[in-house]
């Protein structure tokens, strides 16, 4: 999932596209982006960050436990919101008991003691401590999708990055 010359800005296991949206004379990439992400807006408008693996370049996967940890003053860059979204391998939703299928910066985060946010992705409930930042994950592949929505310009100039997705154990 890391980018390759001019493709992306890599941060950890994610992957983004500043240039989103931007084709010139790029028909191919034009006609790509038409056929898998139909709509897909500017990068100053929303920015999306995605991983299909973690820190270590392991695929995600359900079977195992990840966390993503904002620091206190490192939550996404965004002037309108942020968004962390799950997928299965066809970019579908996934089915779960809390029909949660994103978690972000308009729902009701627990934060730790010192101020971070800590988002944990597993298939098996967590602990009801972690529930609130549960993001239910299949018990199968998936991938995440993390949108700012009206970024910053941290986000935009490379100041800010989003944090690994760290395996923390199986379920």
């Amino acid at each position: 999932a890391l980018a390759r010359g001019g493709e992306g800005a890599a941060s950890g296991a994610w992957l983004s596209r500043k240039d989103a949206g931007r084709y010139g004379t790029d028909y191919d990439r034009r006609a790509a982006t038409a056929w898998l992400a139909l709509g897909t807006s500017l990068g100053e408008d929303t920015l999306v960050f995605r991983a299909n693996a973690d820190a270590s370049g392991q695929p995600l996967h359900g079977g195992n436990r990840y966390v993503i940890r904002f620091d206190k003053n490192a939550l996404p860059p965004a002037k309108a919101f942020w968004s962390l979204s799950l997928y299965d391998q066809a970019q579908d939703v996934v089915a779960n008991p809390l029909n949660r299928h994103a978690i972000g910066s308009r729902d009701r985060l627990r934060r730790n003691r010192d101020g971070s946010v800590e988002i944990v992705v597993q298939h098996a409930r967590p602990p009801r401590a972690q529930a609130a930042n549960w993001l239910p994950a299949p018990d199968g592949p998936f991938n995440l999708m993390l949108r700012l929505y009206w970024p910053q310009p941290a986000a935009l100039d490379g100041n800010w990055s989003a944090p690994p997705v760290r395996k923390i154990g199986a379920d």
